[in-house]
This record gives C-alpha cells, structure tokens and sequence, in this order.
C-alpha cells in the first residue's frame, strides 16, 4: 500500500474486510477478473476446530483462483451423503443414501479442515494481491465516489467498492446503513474431530433426532471424520465440560456404533446457531457477502458454499464493470450483484430454516411429512437425483469462476 508525496491516499478498485475464507476467495476471486484489490484483516489466530464441506463449483472456483493444487492433498471426497432418522416418532423414515454417481459425478464436493482452508487462501492472497494489510478496520465512511476506511494501524485505504466479508457483527454493513432479521433456533452446537474403527468410505452421515442433528464429514485418514453436533444450548454446554474420556462414551453411545469404537477425540469449540439475513446484500458502495450477508444453521453443507457463490458473483458483477470502463462500485453493479444473489439466498436460507424447524418439531402431522420425503426419496430415484441436483447447484446460473474449466 503506497501514498504519493502529495499525501493522496492510493485508490483501490476494491477493498475486501475480513480474512475468513469467504472474504479471501473473495479477494483473489476479484484479483483474478483484473480488479485492484487490497485484502484488510488478519489471519484468523484461533486454531478452527471445524471443517469445510466444499462442493463441486466452489472446487472448480478454487482451482481458478489458484489455490486448490495446495488444498487438493488435505481434501477429503465426499461421495455420498446418508441420512438416518434416529428420532423417537412412530412414523420416521428408513435410511437414505445419496450417491454421485447418481448424477455421474465422483464426488459431490471435497472436505477440507478449515484452518488449512484460510492458510492456505491467506498465503495465495499475499502472493497474488496489490496488498494485503493485516489489520482491523476501524471506521468506514462512504462518499459518493469513494470509501475511506481507517484502519486500527498504518494508513487509510481508499476504494470504490467495499466488500463486507467480516461476519455476523460486520462493520461494513453497519456503516453502510443495512439492517438485519436475526433469529435463534436456542440450539448450540459442538465442532470436534475423531479416530474411528470402521472406515467412513467417503460417507457423510447425517443423524437426525429430536431437537439436533449428528453429522459426520470424511477426513482424508479413512479412520478420522470431522463432527458437528447439534442440540439445546444445555446438551451442549454439557458435553463441552466432559473430560475427553466421557465425551468419547457420549459420542460413541450417539453414533450408536456406526462407524465402530471411537479411539480418540479432538479439541472441541461450541457455538450458538442462528439466522441472519440482511435487508439488502449491497447499497452505498458496499456488497456484504458470506456471513456479513446471511447465516444458516450448519445443514447439509450450504453456508459457506453460499457465501463462496457471493463472492463468484460480485466479481463477475465487477468485470462487466471493469470491461465497460465504470465505477465497481456504482449503484449499477451494486443492483446487479442484488439481481443475481437474490432467488439463491433466498431459496437457500428459508430451504435451510424450513428444514431445521422441522426437525425441532414434535408435530406430529410435520414428523410424518418428514417421514413420508424419506419414504419417497428411497422409492423414486427420479426424485431423489433432483433433491441431489437442488442441493448441489443455485436455482440460478452458476457464476463464471464456478463453472467446470473447458479443456
């Protein structure tokens, strides 16, 4: 980052806020359609105990920004996903399993540990960006031509886009004048990892119950799988304070010997789940991408890919721009970026909502509904590739940089 003699303040095509993995892709994912991007935010310090389902267009989006070569070793395929009602209702449904050779695929998407994902994206950032300041921000004014954000250490940065990728209390959208909707599920859940007897061959499996849900996600070891476990706040507030002894026994009883005897447990973290959605994901020169934008409970690998789509389609939104010689930050590209995210955040977070009331529920006309899509998900196969397609692919088109490169 350089200031001229004269003390004007260098003019960035855009300023990316956050270095999570969403405010990163973010970054390189502009870098690479020729924008002049600085990335503002400091490599996450806490070691992240959770991991990252990924699936195929956030792959093929990693590949273009340069960054999957590195990844691919410590990337897990996930081959198939399979769902197990292990609730109490009389009317729960059998087991089911999706496969991607179901839609000619090898793999639905890849799991990688979440502190290699920002590590490596940090590492690449500071290789491919015009800057990369590791700082906070710690005010942002908007004008009409450009944003000011001043910064906890060194100089302001000036640009002509903000894109708020700092998370669910993001000052970007504040400054930018964004409301939210926020709501609780009054569920917490634990991120851990464990060694497991039985090989997970490349298997998710999901266990559904009343009030939460176990999901395990294939590590590359075919003997160790990442965990999340959904429950009430006090289930969970319980087994954060077990010793690892009597965590292992609690797990081991829940997963009720699916993947054999656990051996060993990692370091566990908790958090609470929620929802958020903004009132609009860009105005006043500010695009909020990922968690900054919309938050949805840990089910069936969609938030981060969400936010990772947010990030493909603002820099396309920004290449027109840049094609047509015009401001990245205009009310043009801003309206435009609102355009091509809507109907996918949409679908995404009332789909995620829907799906995680109904497993709160102990309605029992809701238990059979649930019951029944199980039921038919087994018995039609036509049925079950579409749920497959509609969780893996955007009711729209895929952004430019998730698409599969043509040889």
């Amino acid at each position: 980052m350089s200031r001229a003699k004269d003390e004007e303040v260098h003019l960035y095509d855009a300023a990316v806020v956050g270095a999570g993995p969403t405010g990163l892709a973010a970054a390189l994912a502009l870098n690479y359609v020729g924008a002049d991007v600085v990335l503002i935010g400091p490599p996450p310090e806490r070691r992240d105990t959770r991991s990252a389902a990924l699936l195929a267009g956030s792959i093929d989006m990693l590949k273009a920004i340069g960054a999957w070569s590195r990844l691919a070793e410590h990337a897990a395929p996930l081959r198939a996903i399979r769902i197990v009602d292990a609730s109490q209702s009389l009317l729960k449904g059998p087991d089911t399993t999706f496969e991607a050779t179901e839609l000619g695929l090898e793999a639905f998407g890849y799991n990688i540990p979440n502190t290699i994902l920002v590590d490596t994206l940090y590492a690449r950032a500071k290789e491919a960006l015009s800057a990369v300041v590791a700082t906070n921000v710690r005010n942002l004014a908007i004008g009409e031509q450009l944003a000011t954000l001043e910064l906890s250490e060194g100089s302001p940065v000036a640009a002509r886009l903000v894109v708020g990728a700092d998370g669910r209390q993001s000052l970007c959208r504040e400054a930018a004048g964004i409301s939210t909707s926020k709501w609780r599920y009054e569920q917490s859940a634990l991120a851990t990892d464990f060694c497991h007897v039985f090989p997970h061959d490349d298997i998710s499996i999901e266990l559904h119950r009343e009030a939460g849900s176990v999901t395990t996600v294939p590590l590359p070891d075919p003997h160790a799988s990442s965990l999340i476990w959904v429950g009430p706040t006090a289930e969970i507030a319980t087994l954060m304070r077990q010793d690892a002894e009597t965590f292992r026994e609690s797990l081991q009883e829940r997963l009720g010997g699916l993947l054999g005897r656990i051996s060993e447990t990692g370091a566990r973290a908790n958090f609470l789940i929620a929802g958020l959605t903004a009132a609009t994901l860009a105005t006043n020169r500010t695009a909020l991408i990922g968690e900054a934008a919309h938050i949805l409970p840990p089910i069936g690998a969609q938030g981060l890919n969400l936010g990772l789509r947010d990030a493909a389609s603002l820099a396309d939104c920004v290449a027109a721009a840049l094609r047509r010689h015009d401001d990245p930050g205009s009310e043009e590209v801003l309206a435009a970026y609102r355009a091509t995210r809507h109907l996918d955040v949409l679908t995404r977070t009332v789909g995620v909502d829907l799906l995680s009331r109904s497993l709160l529920s102990s309605f029992v006309p809701i238990q059979a509904a649930r019951g029944l899509v199980l039921h038919g998900l087994n018995a039609l196969p036509p049925l079950r590739r579409m749920v497959m397609r509609l969780g893996l692919t955007p009711p729209t088109e895929l952004p430019s940089l998730m698409r599969p490169a043509v040889n």
